[in-house]
Parts: C-alpha cells; sequence; structure tokens
C-alpha cells in the first residue's frame, strides 16, 4: 500500500483546548472516596497534634484517586499495587532526602523517579490519574528534611493511610456489587446507538466498537459467572449484533436498555433459550490476551527519557533561578508529557490557565485556612473534592482546585507567608511548562509509527486467523471467541496507535491507507462473525 506522508511538522491547536465537556458518569466516585480516604487520618494526625505526618498520609489516601471504573475483582489487585507503587516511590525519596540535601542530586532522583512512574503507568494502563500523583507526591517528599531513623514510621503511616484508601474503594462493591460491569455495558449500548442512528458520522463506529470490547474487557475481568454477569453478556451480544448490523437495530430500544440494564437483562432471561445460553458460554470466555508488562516498554523509551531529561532540566532552572521549591517545576513538567506532542501540548495549556487561576483562589483561601488547623484540614478536604469534581470536565479547571490545595499542604508544617508560596507556584508553572514542553519538542518519539506497522501486523495474523477459524466446521464455539477477541483487541490497539503517531512531531511516513485497509477489513470480518453465529443468541435472548 502506498503510503502518504504526513506534514513533517504540525500546528498545535489552540481552539477547544479549554472547552469545558460533560463530566465524566462517576465523577463524584472519586471526589467522595478522596475526600473519605483523607477525612480519617488527617484528623486523627489533627487530633494527636501531628499535622506534620499529614504528607505522609496523604500519599496513602491519594491512591483512593484509582481504579473507579474497573470491577471490584481487578479493583482489589489494582488498588493493592497503587498502594505498593506509592510506598516504594515514597521510600526511595525518603531514603534519598534521609542521605542527602544537595538540590542538583534531589532534582536527579526526582526526575528519574518520575520517568520510572510515568513507564510503568503507560505500560500498566492503569488510568487516570496515572503518574502524576505518584510524582507529585515522591517529589515533595524528596524535599523533606529526613533522618534515616524517622523513614520507617513515614512509610507506615503512608501504608496505614493506603490500606484504608483501598477500603474506601472496596466498599461500593457490597452494596453493589455489579456497578462497573454495569455502567460500561449501558455505556456500549448507548455508543452502539449513535451509531445506529449516525452511521456515517466519522469515528462512529470506532467508537462504538471500543466501547463494546471495553464493556467485554470490563465484564470478563469482573469475576465468576454469575447470573447478573450472564445477564449482561446477553446484552453484549445483542450490542455485537447491533453494531455488525446497523440497519436492522433500533437505537431507541438500545437505549432503553442502556438506563437499565441489569433489569432489563433480568427480564430478557427470565426463561432462558438453551441456545441463547450455549452462545453465552462461548462467548463468555476470558479477555483478550495481552502481552507481557514488559514488552510494552520498549516503545514507551522515548517517553521515558522526555520525562527525565524534561523534568531534570525543569527543576536545574527552577533552581538557577533561586526558586525555594524546584519540585513544583518538575511536577509541572511530568504532567505535561501525554502520548503524543499534541496532546501535550494542550495539556501544558491547560496546566498553566489552571495553575495561574488557582493562584488567586488560595490567596483568597489563606486566610481561612491560618484560622487554625482545622480550618486548614478542612480546606484541603474541600479542595480535594472539587479538583476531581472538575478535572473531568476539563484539566484546566480541576488545576484551579488542585493548585491551592498543593500549597496549603505546605502549610501543614508550619504556616508561610502566602506572598512567598505564590511567586515560587507561579515561577515554577511557567519553568515547568516551557522546558517540559521544549524538551517534548526536541525529544522526538519516532517509535510512534514503528508501533503502527507493529499493530498493523497484528491486526492482519488476528484477521487471518479469525478467518481461518470461523472457516473450520471443527473449531469449537470457543476457537472463534477467542479470535474475535483477539482481532477486536488488535483493531482497537491499532487505531490508538495510529491517533498517537498522528499527532506526533517530526513523524515519519505512516501506512494511512493500509491503516485503513486492514480496520475496515478487520471490522468487516468481525460484523460477519457476529452475523453468522450471533443472531441465534439474540434471539434466544429476546425469548
Amino acid at each position: 500500500m502506498r503510503s502518504v506522508r504526513p506534514p513533517r511538522t504540525r500546528r498545535l491547536p489552540l481552539s477547544g483546548v479549554l472547552r469545558v465537556n460533560r463530566p465524566s458518569e462517576i465523577w463524584f466516585k472519586p471526589a467522595l472516596s478522596v475526600v473519605v480516604a483523607t477525612a480519617p487520618p488527617n484528623l486523627t494526625l489533627l487530633a494527636l497534634d501531628r499535622l506534620d505526618l499529614a504528607m505522609y498520609a496523604m500519599a496513602g489516601s491519594l491512591c483512593a484517586l484509582y481504579a473507579h471504573h474497573r470491577p471490584y475483582a481487578a479493583r482489589a489487585l489494582t488498588l493493592a499495587r497503587v498502594v505498593l507503587g506509592m510506598v516504594a516511590g515514597l521510600a526511595v525519596a525518603l531514603v534519598t532526602a534521609s542521605l542527602t540535601t544537595n538540590a542538583v542530586v534531589l532534582v536527579t532522583v526526582g526526575a528519574l523517579l518520575a520517568a520510572a512512574q510515568k513507564v510503568l503507568c503507560d505500560a500498566s494502563r492503569i488510568g487516570p490519574p496515572a503518574n502524576v500523583i505518584f510524582t507529585f507526591v515522591t517529589s515533595a517528599a524528596l524535599f523533606v528534611p529526613q533522618s534515616p531513623a524517622q523513614v520507617p514510621g513515614h512509610l507506615a503511616v503512608a501504608a496505614v493511610a493506603g490500606a484504608w484508601a483501598w477500603l474506601v474503594c472496596m466498599a461500593p462493591g457490597l452494596p453493589r456489587p455489579y456497578g462497573p460491569e454495569r455502567r460500561a455495558t449501558a455505556q456500549a449500548l448507548n455508543a452502539v446507538a449513535s451509531h445506529v442512528e449516525a452511521p456515517e458520522r466519522p469515528g462512529s463506529h470506532t467508537a462504538a466498537a471500543t466501547a463494546v470490547h471495553t464493556a467485554w474487557q470490563t465484564l470478563l475481568t469482573a469475576g465468576p459467572r454469575t447470573e447478573p454477569r450472564r445477564a449482561l453478556a446477553a446484552l453484549l451480544v445483542r450490542a455485537d449484533v447491533a453494531l455488525a448490523a446497523p440497519t436492522e437495530a433500533d437505537p431507541d430500544r438500545l437505549r432503553a436498555l442502556a438506563r437499565s440494564p441489569l433489569a432489563a437483562a433480568h427480564r430478557r432471561r427470565a426463561a432462558p433459550a438453551p441456545a441463547a445460553d450455549a452462545r453465552l458460554d462461548a462467548e463468555y470466555g476470558g479477555p483478550a490476551r495481552r502481552p507481557p508488562l514488559w514488552s510494552a516498554l520498549g516503545p514507551l523509551a522515548p517517553l521515558a527519557v522526555r520525562t527525565a531529561l524534561g523534568c531534570a532540566l525543569a527543576g536545574y532552572a527552577s533552581l538557577a533561578l533561586g526558586v525555594g521549591r524546584p519540585y513544583w517545576a518538575l511536577v509541572t513538567a511530568a504532567s505535561l508529557y501525554q502520548a503524543n506532542l499534541t496532546l501535550t501540548w494542550s495539556r501544558g495549556v491547560q496546566r498553566v490557565v489552571g495553575n495561574l487561576a488557582g493562584v488567586p483562589a488560595f490567596a483568597a483561601l489563606v486566610p481561612l485556612a491560618h484560622l487554625g488547623p482545622a480550618a486548614l484540614v478542612l480546606c484541603c478536604l474541600a479542595l480535594a473534592f472539587g479538583a476531581e469534581a472538575l478535572i473531568s470536565r476539563n484539566y484546566w479547571l480541576g488545576s484551579v482546585c488542585v493548585t491551592p490545595m498543593a500549597l496549603l499542604v505546605t502549610e501543614f508544617v508550619r504556616f508561610t507567608h502566602p506572598g512567598e508560596l505564590i511567586t515560587d507556584r507561579l515561577s515554577d508553572t511557567l519553568v515547568g511548562a516551557l522546558v517540559g514542553f521544549l524538551t517534548a519538542v526536541v525529544v522526538t518519539n519516532r517509535r510512534a509509527g514503528d508501533r503502527v506497522a507493529h499493530s498493523v501486523a497484528v491486526v492482519e495474523r488476528a484477521h487471518a486467523h479469525t478467518l481461518r477459524t470461523a472457516a473450520d466446521p471443527a473449531a469449537t464455539p470457543g476457537a472463534l471467541r477467542a479470535a474475535r477477541r483477539d482481532l477486536a483487541a488488535a483493531l482497537v490497539e491499532l487505531r490508538a496507535a495510529s491517533d498517537t503517531a498522528s499527532g506526533e512531531w517530526w513523524q515519519r511516513a505512516l501506512p494511512s491507507e493500509r491503516v485503513t485497509h486492514v480496520e475496515q477489513a478487520g471490522h468487516r470480518t468481525l460484523a460477519a462473525t457476529v452475523r453468522q453465529h450471533g443472531f441465534q443468541a439474540a434471539e434466544g435472548a429476546r425469548a
């Protein structure tokens, strides 16, 4: 296939970067979780007159921001890894701080930690807020005076707070054990309904296919095949069928099912048909196979170099300017780095605007926070809630609350002059954003194009395997299900790789025609296999 060479350089967007979007469907869950996870540890420290330990407790409490979209079985393991990763990063930072006070060494260690956290979070696809929280905690801890004897106690405070955060995030599973699977199924049904209504809309099919694939992955990692999960699987088969034959689907009916998927699924399965159950047993297997974690690290090497170099240079520049808290510049740089340069630019604009707006908010809150330790704790709790409530609408809105919260956290040890904090924050924001973005321009991600070529090859292999399996009369339903799952996962990965490469700077020629061809062929094959094997299950599920 002939490759179409994109422009060597790309225009960096301004329109839409600050647009306020609809909030996340579950915005209140991380917002409430972080408050519930943070309040008891901080109030306990307040009662003990040990708010100097609040920063370590916050390290564990902030783990409550993660994994809210994952089913509870997967969430338990993910959150445990988050807590262990947070404590491990904090341990490195505290031990380093106890051994040296050399600011250049501390910035260097912070930059290396930021790069490691960036790569591990991206490779494991841990999701928002990804590496930023880890880097925020460890970078700040590097500049807190320590003695080696204090380190175990500080780590214990973080671990206890992290264990509490784990319990807070798992607690909703008691009254609503199927919440994540239900929401993922509803989102898939709504996405397919939108595609059915306007199949010609650009990106409509890709968005619907991705939502269905995500819902299957959520369901298949949720745990035992209980009756409610099998009922949700029946609805996902319906979504698969509607995606394969949009002209024969009813979008209003799909949206009606999405409004209360578990209730609708239970009504449909009141008298389950053997054919439907057989189909669901075949469909309800395991999730698509993912490559091991180590294999994902290689393509992320340019991002690791960007992060390490950008964070280090931002910290060094802050030191050269005489700013008292160079870790803020380091964290600003770390927060910019997204999948490609275009997204990095957008995040940089959002970060600067949010921080500039957050500084006056801090100035307005300082008189209230300085009324006493209790007022300081309550202000931080309110800001934590506000940050999570707003950040899904746009990153800059969340930063308006994050900025005063980060400034107030420094007040837990002792109250300082607000003017000094404001000056340092403004300086570090501008330095970190400028140096971090320039580093991203210089350190190009040439591997983004290689990832596209690799993803195309993976799709072609999965496509050929699916065709062979579908044509094999001796193939089991489980074999076809596994082949379809792998093909769907490969198509999702290809689209992500192509989108990433298209927004990268100084990229080599991309095989755009070949990408389009293999995507269309792959989706046609998925549709054909669903039409061939799915209508019987869909009809059975209606019984």
